[in-house]
């Protein structure tokens, strides 16, 4: 397995795959809504590659000068439950540390709460998001 910092087309493309693979089938979310106005160009993207096959992703952007935002944190469903999901967003705050930025921050769906408290991220229970798809809270970490 390689861990790509996606930095032109075709490694974003890499990223694209894995969510549209195991987001946008699975959960039927329409492509404009899976790629909202952080997908561009500049945006950040650490992907997994077994072999050649693209499967896991995480984006990052910035929020503000100390704060970065990890989303689109997707494992292709036949590799989940294999560390992979801890990897992408470890190797995603490795990046983000580089950057400069001092905390993630993820939105994360109700159910993979526990996920991330188990890599150090405290949820914020007042701050519910309720989407189209999913429901979701706000958590962070100092980093």
């Amino acid at each position: 397995m390689q861990i790509i910092r996606a930095t032109n087309t075709a490694e974003q493309a890499g990223a694209y795959y894995v969510r549209i693979q195991a987001m946008a089938r699975k959960h039927k979310i329409p492509l404009h809504v899976e790629f909202d106005e952080h997908d561009t160009p500049e945006t950040k993207y650490i992907v997994i590659v077994d072999d050649y096959l693209p499967i896991a992703t995480c984006r990052l952007y910035a929020v503000d000068e100390n704060r970065v935002m990890l989303g689109r944190i997707v494992v292709l469903p036949e590799y989940r439950h294999k560390g992979l999901g801890t990897l992408v967003v470890s190797e995603a705050e490795q990046w983000a540390r580089e950057l400069g930025f001092n905390t993630a921050v993820v939105e994360s769906r109700d159910n993979k709460i526990a996920f991330y408290e188990q890599m150090g991220y405290v949820a914020d229970f007042s701050q519910k998001i309720v989407g189209n798809t999913f429901t979701c809270y706000s958590m962070k970490k100092e980093l």
